[in-house]
Formats: structure tokens, C-alpha cells, sequence
């Protein structure tokens, strides 16, 4: 059995160009149990470099909980899904984590019984 400690779940950050490009991520991301929940943060204006040009643009921010053991085949997912040539996909380690909430994050997390992978 997995452990249900807070260090071994993940926040995993996630920007799309479009509302549309993120609830189709985070959508497939906790229907196939790589995330037990996605937070879509409306309308960031990111300012970055690419190709050493500054460039400005509104995305959607997604915040993903996860496993720490599922990070692999969930930014592969990502990947899979984004159309960004580069997307962001960055996994931040957690300290602590109410029990409760861990607990539930590991339960939406586990593979069912009888489910094909």
C-alpha cells in the first residue's frame, strides 16, 4: 500500500493557452486517476522568454494533486494532450497536508480493483 504522507503527494503547476486546452487536460488527467483534483486559475498574464524574445500572454494555470509516484506518467499525459511545443510542467514537493484531504487525494489517486490500465 502506497504511503498516505503529505512529502509522497505533489502540487504540479501547468499553464494552457486557452479554458478550453485546460479543462481538456485536467478533465482526462482525474478521469484516468493520474489526479485526484486540477484547480483552473483563470486569466494569469505570464511574461516570459522564448526564443530570446520577451513575450506576454494570458494562460490558464493548472494546479494538479497528485502522487509523487504517478508525476511520471502524468507529465507524459501532459504532454500528450498540450499543444505547446515547451508546456510548463513543473512538480512542487509538499511538506505537510491535512490528513484528511491527503487521504482522500491517495484514495482518488489508487488504481480500482478490476480496472484495465
Amino acid at each position: 500500500m502506497a504511503s498516505q504522507r503529505a512529502s509522497a503527494a505533489r502540487l504540479v503547476l501547468v499553464t494552457a493557452g486557452s479554458e478550453r486546452e485546460a479543462r481538456r487536460i485536467a478533465r482526462a488527467l482525474v478521469e484516468e486517476r493520474l489526479a485526484a483534483c486540477v484547480n483552473i486559475v483563470a486569466r494569469v498574464r505570464s511574461i516570459y522568454r522564448w526564443r530570446d524574445a520577451i513575450e506576454e500572454a494570458r494562460e490558464y494555470l493548472l494546479v494538479i494533486k497528485t502522487r509523487a509516484a504517478l508525476y511520471l506518467r502524468l507529465e507524459r499525459r501532459v504532454r500528450e494532450l498540450h499543444s505547446y511545443e515547451v508546456p510548463e510542467i513543473l512538480s512542487l514537493a509538499l511538506d505537510r497536508g491535512h490528513q484528511a484531504y491527503v487521504k482522500w487525494l491517495f484514495d482518488s489517486t489508487a488504481v480500482r480493483r478490476g480496472a484495465r490500465s
